[in-house]
């Protein structure tokens, strides 16, 4: 059965979808939840243990111990920010509380993703959110959980909000006031603020409240813009601690005799790393301050270590310190320090009702929850406080009561730390069924498309699938009963429920003949490939003999295989970096000892001609220049790689980018910024028009001026910092000859293609475009990032130059050497595997509110733009090329399959949203590849730089299955 090369590609797309969301179901843990559809209620607590059944009334539940709790959540506030140095300096009075007043200070330990929304969720319902809470934090929806903002509602208690909108669109019927601020616009950090703090002095004198929740953001937009060590946090810190001195000095003068006290909570939801971003699990991101102050706490006499506590256990304390119910899928823990003042009888009470919660969400989400160490301390203490209460009940009061007491306490902690942390550990827990199958079906897949490269790419553009003989044969129907008795041997034996199991049998039916069929047709394919039936050997197999295989590609082979291996490791994975930069060294020296053997060796053997046919006589000079470009980038190389650290091991090391961003340095940044965008200017120029010249000269001066107006670098006349602006008109400026480029750019693709089949208009067309997106990218890149954008340039010309074309360099070399350089690229940005590097205050450069689709759209490009850029790159110097030799589309169909690949759309979102690429090649014959390619229809970057965005520990084999299958593809 033949088929359309594009039929048979879209066949394969949709199996890999297929493939790809199975194994993200199963690769994504289910959060813990009670199953439970009401929340909880006072009626529903238990009553206290007892050790007989009579008894007074038992059930009573421990009176509230505030009146009135006010939240000052600061966003990525850091633990040092406080309990270090800059809290000393710029947060007097906060520590003066800390150290001399009524309060109980803590580490507050923030579980990953360290985002925003995940954290409100954490603290405000007691759970621990998912990590696909990260890709939901952009556009939240109402939180219909169970959670204290809605258990306070319940009780009457009247809640107002300033602050963060997330707050707002969580609880969008819960405050009987509220202010909201968007938390994306980072370029804000003064009226974010003032929004919130202007409701103040109204609010703090009315007593129709009984919770305010205040959360400030300028901090964390500080953070995104000139990182944690700006000369920017500390006023910010002196303004917050300004707020806490109003706040403190209201709850004191309201205090009254005989009434309960007042609670003032100062936290943070999550830290801020060293680059100013969150997201990661580094130490500066997932430590925060908690701070309890209230007169109900004993009156300190010095500063003492914060002792550490979860993020999450805040949620169940304040439920009952305020007397209301804990909610039900909350795993955090009573923090003791907070009820210590209370009687013991109150505390065992307290931790009883804690118990009980967590022993109940235990119940509902573990199958054997029996075995369980801490349900069954749970139990034991259960048992003991009804004994306890028994001789309590008598009247008992002498000592030997109160150790019992203290040894009860002490079991019932044990025990809540030990359900905790199953409940916990519920959250590594994969649905690995699921995950098998999807890797199954992803691997038979990228088979199917190596099996039929050779048809697919041939003239007639069409694939023989030998469907009759696979689905008829013996062998399908015998794989499909092993396949249905697997099934139902891992739906029956196991004990957790799993995603495949739930399915209707309709679907398990259909997943098991896909299988099953494709396994068969994969084999069918595979003996029609490996016997040829008699048929002469063709020019194009023996080609792809791996004899034929010159050392260079051997190495970009064996290169992208270490790579692909290395992701097995988990170290590897987060100091991917070093890879590349080995990698690009490596390819570097290769190139080198290529050109001194075309150039510089008196003798030349059989496979250097085979390898390198004799060139044609070239000047001395490009002799010379081409023997220094590896050189030039191997030093452009080293000095990139000392501009930003990455990665997670050594980021936190000092480095250029540092001290170029320091203050007293600013000169130095300047001049670096100016020589960039000149030396930018001068290797882009050269292919555009005239009009598409002076565009981007203006628009790179407007670069500067925008750098100039935000404070970043100085103008010579500029000796003073107090005519700063946001830059909005500026970027603007630059965004106007961007689009007037790009503009330019299209319009030649469009001649090209309607008017006159010009191929030199058509690659200056695309250039123009390359030059546009150039221009974009030193608008959004940060200053001391501009020398990787020039060093890039650089590296292209000089290679473009004197390398590819001067050493007969075919398509599929260079394709696999732009991917190298791509990849490496990313990361001399200052990118990792961590969502914490992600430069957010890049998606609103220009923008004076926030809007949502730009916003994105320009922190996925300037995050992206090193592969991006070479990428399209790749399709310039194709194009260039073809228009003066054909010859070297031939071995570079392959290429144009791969590049041809995926949507830019639909990369963008998988990229940002699902941590894998889905690498499906669009086969065509030659002529229909080179159409689409300029087109500029799609481009794939061909990396995968977020792939360890949630957990670098987890199974990496679904990314090197897709590696694996997608180099065989190219090289082969």
């Amino acid at each position: 059965m033949k088929v359309r090369s594009s039929v048979f590609a879209s066949l394969c797309l949709l199996l890999e979808v297929c493939g790809i969301a199975l194994f993200l179901r199963g690769f994504f843990p289910v959060p813990v939840k009670s199953s439970f559809t009401s929340k909880s209620k006072l009626s529903d607590l238990p009553a206290e243990p007892l050790s007989s059944g009579n008894g007074p009334n038992t059930s009573k539940v421990p009176p509230p111990l505030f009146k009135r709790v006010v939240i000052v959540l600061i966003d990525a506030l850091r633990e040092d920010f406080v309990f270090g140095t800059k809290g000393r300096q710029f947060m007097p009075y906060t520590r003066h509380v800390i150290e001399r007043g009524s309060s109980l200070s803590f580490m507050a330990r923030v579980r990953p993703p360290t985002v925003t929304m995940p954290r409100i969720k954490a603290l405000t319902t007691g759970s621990i959110p998912g990590f696909i809470d990260v890709v939901i934090n952009l556009n939240s929806q109402a939180l219909l959980e169970d959670s204290l903002i809605w258990q306070a509602k319940a009780a009457g208690k009247r809640i107002i909000f300033y602050g963060d909108d997330t707050w707002v669109r969580l609880f969008p019927k819960h405050f009987v006031e509220y202010d909201g601020t968007t938390s994306f616009f980072v370029s804000d950090y003064t009226e974010v603020d003032n929004n919130v703090t202007r409701h103040l002095d109204s609010t703090l004198k009315r007593d129709d409240w009984d919770m305010l929740i205040l959360h400030y953001l300028g901090l964390d937009h500080i953070g995104h813009l000139s990182g944690p060590h700006s000369s920017l946090v500390g006023p910010k810190l002196i303004e917050m601690d300004d707020v806490l001195k109003k706040i403190h000095a209201s709850l004191i003068s309201k205090e009254t005799e005989g009434s309960l006290p007042n609670l003032l909570v100062l936290c943070g939801d999550h830290g801020m790393s060293e680059t100013g971003s969150h997201g990661g699990s580094s130490d500066p991101e997932v430590r925060t301050p908690l701070v309890l102050i209230s007169p109900a706490f004993k009156r300190k006499t010095g500063m003492e270590k914060p002792s550490t506590v979860e993020q999450v256990d805040l949620a169940p304390t304040l439920a009952l310190a305020l007397g209301l119910p804990i909610s039900q899928n909350s795993v955090g823990i009573l923090i003791p320090p907070v009820f210590q003042e209370t009687s013991l009888r109150e505390q065992l009470r307290f931790l009883h009702l804690n118990g009980f919660q967590l022993s109940c969400l235990l119940k509902d989400s573990m199958a054997g929850y029996e075995k369980e160490e801490g349900y069954e301390q749970f139990r034991v203490a259960e048992k003991s406080h009804g004994n306890w209460m028994k001789l309590y009940l008598e009247g008992n009061a002498s000592e030997v009561l109160s150790n019992m007491g203290k040894k009860v306490l002490k079991q019932y902690l044990d025990a809540l730390k030990a359900m905790s942390s199953a409940l916990s550990r519920q959250l590594g827990k994969y649905d690995m069924y699921s995950m098998v199958v999807g890797m199954i079906l992803i691997f038979q897949v990228l088979l199917l498309l190596l099996l039929a490269t050779p048809e697919a790419l041939s003239g007639g553009a069409r694939v023989e699938l030998p469907l009759g003989s696979a689905l008829l044969s013996l062998p399908f129907y015998l794989l499909c009963l092993l396949c249905t008795s697997v099934h139902m041997l891992v739906c029956t034996s196991t004990e957790n429920s799993c995603y495949l199991c739930g399915l209707p049998w309709s679907f398990a039916v259909a997943a098991i003949v896909v299988v099953s069929a494709t396994l068969c047709l994969l084999v069918t394919m595979a003996v029609q490939r490996l016997v040829p039936e008699g048929r002469p050997t063709s020019k194009a197999q023996s080609s792809s003999d791996p004899s034929s295989f010159s050392e260079l590609d051997i190495l970009l082979l064996t290169g992208t295989l270490g790579h692909l291996f290395s992701l097995g490791a988990s170290s590897f994975i987060e100091e991917e970096h070093q890879s590349w930069y080995f990698l690009l060294s490596t390819l570097c020296l290769a190139i080198f000892q290529d050109v001194c053997r075309t150039y510089f060796s008196e003798r030349r053997g059989p496979a250097d001609e085979l390898c390198h046919p004799h060139p044609r006589e070239v000047a001395p000079s490009k002799k010379w220049l081409a023997l220094a470009t590896p050189l030039l980038t191997l030093a452009c190389c080293r000095f990139l790689r000392s501009l930003n650290q990455t990665g997670v091991q050594w980021a936190h090391l000092p480095d250029l980018g540092h001290w170029l961003t320091s203050a007293e340095h600013k000169v130095a940044l300047s001049l670096l910024s100016a020589s960039s965008l000149a030396l930018i200017l001068i290797l882009v120029q050269h292919r555009c028009s005239l009009v598409s010249k002076i565009a981007l000269a203006l628009g790179l001066l407007g670069v500067y001026s925008y750098r100039a107006a935000v404070g970043n670098v100085l103008f010579p006349w500029q000796h003073n910092l107090r005519d700063l602006s946001k830059g909005t008109v500026e970027a603007r400026f630059v965004y106007v000859f961007v689009l007037g480029i790009l503009f330019s750019g299209a319009k030649d693709l469009l001649r090209s293609q309607v008017v006159t089949a010009d191929v030199r208009l058509k690659a200056r067309g695309l250039w123009e475009v390359y030059s546009g997106l150039v221009l974009l990218a030193s608008l959004l890149f940060r200053p001391h990032n501009l020398p990787v954008l020039s060093c890039s340039l650089l590296i292209q010309t000089a290679m473009r130059q004197f390398i590819w074309w001067e050493q007969h360099y075919d398509a599929a070399q260079i394709t696999i050497m732009h991917y190298w350089f791509g990849q490496a690229f990313f990361y001399f940005q200052g990118n990792s595997n961590n969502i914490a590097t992600v430069d957010i205050s890049a998606g609103f450069v220009g923008l004076d509110t926030y809007v949502e689709a730009p916003a994105i759209f320009l922190t996925a490009f300037s995050t992206y733009a090193g592969p991006l850029l070479w990428a399209c790159h790749l399709v310039c110097y194709l194009s260039l090329e073809h228009a003066r030799s054909t010859t070297a589309m031939a071995h570079g169909c392959y290429c144009f399959a791969l590049l041809r690949s995926i949507p830019a759309a639909a990369y963008v979102i998988l990229v940002t949203a699902l941590r894998y690429h889905l690498f499906i090649w669009s086969v065509f014959s030659p002529k229909l590849l080179y159409e689409a390619m300029h087109t500029l229809g799609a481009f794939s970057s061909l990396g995968n730089p977020w792939k360890n965005l949630f957990d670098a520990n987890q199974n990496q084999l679904a990314d090197g299955l897709i590696y694996l299958a997608m180099w065989f593809f190219v090289i082969l």
